[in-house]
């Protein structure tokens, strides 16, 4: 079944997003479109409530990092490395929602 989200997040990250290193823990890099953001943003915990985020964030489809966790890096182009601390759900039905991963300076 669609959904009215159902097309958002990519066109979301097309917008406002750019390229950004993901490197899984023990994995290789590759570039993917997606949001950085060092200014808080909303997301949703496991029960539902909605969680302020306020450390800088990396915002991604879900389907483009569905072995996203603690621990993997990313390199978003501002000079320096960030490691993954916790992975939220974006609160979207969508197909292709968005995950929120919270961060934090590495390098």
């Amino acid at each position: 079944m669609t959904s009215l989200f159902d097309g958002m997040a990519g066109l979301l990250t097309e917008t406002f997003g750019g390229p950004v290193t993901y490197t899984p823990a023990g994995g290789a890099p590759r570039v993917i479109a997606s949001v950085f953001r060092r200014t808080p943003v909303e997301a949703t915990d496991p029960e539902g409530h909605a969680v302020l985020v306020t450390t800088p964030t990396w915002t991604v489809p879900r389907a483009l990092v569905p072995e996203v966790k603690r621990g993997d890096r990313i390199v978003p182009g501002d000079g320096l490395t960030y490691e993954i601390r916790n992975v939220w759900p974006s609160g979207s039905p969508a197909a292709d929602a968005r995950v929120i991963c919270e961060l934090f300076e590495v390098d």
